[in-house]
């Protein structure tokens, strides 16, 4: 790979990052990361935290010598009700995978843009960014949030960036475990993506000599992007369908958050529902 040579990875040791920083380092590029817990060459950092980044950016860009590329993992996951009160779940989910990009972003820059050449930026966003499905509207929120924030990038810093946001579908990865706590597990409910499939394209866009705009990890994704974004009432409508099908056969059932989508989808109650009430 000869270009870029430096590159940050944030959210390092997760299940995206870890074997993006092995890839990255075995075709010999330099790279740093951040995550919430310090490692072989991670640098601690609560992206929720604006000193905390701050202090962890300059760090790696002094280990580097410089910067060339950012790539943004960190995130988390947490179910929550779309009309529930904004908690402090929900709230940490949109500081995580929004602002902590955000973050990120604004203390890396001056290096980015010093790096002798065009500095390179890739934002893992998601499909859920699109194709919305029930108690991941934090999430949604967020990464449509990174979407826009990507685009602005491109429009005020595009002479001197190349900005990449990535969407991957449902890959099997730690973020998810917050959702299987809750009963609310999205293993077997979406089409499933590979880490070698996000991981491929996050390296090969920042190989790339014309980085892509926007990319989903496979062929099926790119097609459920578009289908997102062109035919939004469309993908809606059958997001409804199957949401009402999984309510009347009992698949929410385990769930409390779910027990008012079950009640105004079927008009019953759901089993968790009725025993709170025995």
């Amino acid at each position: 790979m000869s270009q870029p040579h430096r590159i940050l990875v944030t959210g390092a040791a997760g299940g995206f990052g870890a074997p993006t920083v092995a890839r990255l380092r075995a075709e010999g590029a330099q790279v740093v990361g951040l995550d919430r817990v310090a490692g072989d060459g991670i640098v601690e950092c609560d992206v929720t935290d604006t000193a905390s980044v701050e202090r962890a950016v300059a760090e790696a860009v002094r280990t580097l010598g410089g910067l060339d590329a950012v790539v943004h993992y960190a995130g988390i996951g947490t179910p929550n009700d779309a009309g529930g009160p904004l908690d402090p779940d929900a709230l940490r989910v949109i500081d995580t995978n929004l602002l902590g990009a955000w973050r990120v972003t604004a203390a890396a820059l001056p290096a980015l843009l010093d790096g002798g050449g065009k500095g390179r930026v890739v934002f893992v966003s998601s499909e859920l960014a699109y194709v919305t499905l029930p108690f991941v509207s934090a999430y949604s929120v967020a990464k449509r949030g990174m979407a826009a924030y990507a685009d602005a990038l491109r429009v005020e810093y595009g002479t001197d960036l190349h900005v990449t946001t990535v969407y991957p579908g449902y890959v099997r990865t730690p973020i998810h475990e917050a959702g299987k706590a809750v009963g609310l597990a999205l293993e077997g409910q979406v089409r499933a993506e590979t880490v070698d499939d996000i991981v491929g394209t996050v390296v090969r866009a920042l190989a790339a000599a014309r980085p892509p705009r926007d990319t989903a990890g496979t062929l099926a994704g790119q097609v459920e992007l578009w289908a997102g974004r062109h035919l939004p009432g469309i993908v809606s409508r059958g997001v409804v369908r199957r949401m009402r099908a999984q309510a009347a056969s009992g698949h929410f059932d385990p769930s409390p958050l779910a027990a008012g989508l079950v009640r105004r989808l079927t008009g019953r109650s759901s089993l968790t529902s009725e025993r709170s009430a025995a």
